[in-house]
């Protein structure tokens, strides 16, 4: 994933709150505080966009486990692209007579 270099203006306090996180050890530089915050003010949104309802509807015990699955291990970092071909090449390699 890129980055993006971005400038921007934080009050006295916000900044010495930054710089106290720093010095107690927990992260190195003013970039990563600022990175950490976005990913926990982002984390909300993200887990409101997945279903984590228990798989009840389906019939065939294998296919609701494997759901179920799916559902627990959270968002994907992999594109819809290569998902699919993920899943295709694993489909292949079962069926290759």
């Amino acid at each position: 994933m890129g980055t993006v270099r971005k400038t921007i203006t934080l009050t006295e306090q916000q900044d010495a709150w930054i710089k106290a996180e720093i010095a107690a050890g927990r992260f190195t530089n003013d970039s990563e505080v600022i990175r950490d915050a976005v990913r926990k003010a982002q984390a909300p949104a993200l887990r409101s966009t997945i279903n984590t309802e228990p798989v009840e509807i389906v019939e065939d015990p294998w296919l609701a486990a494997e759901i179920q699955k799916g559902l627990d291990s959270g968002p994907s970092h992999m594109t819809f692209d290569e998902i699919i071909a993920e899943a295709a090449a694993e489909y292949s390699a079962k069926n290759a007579r």
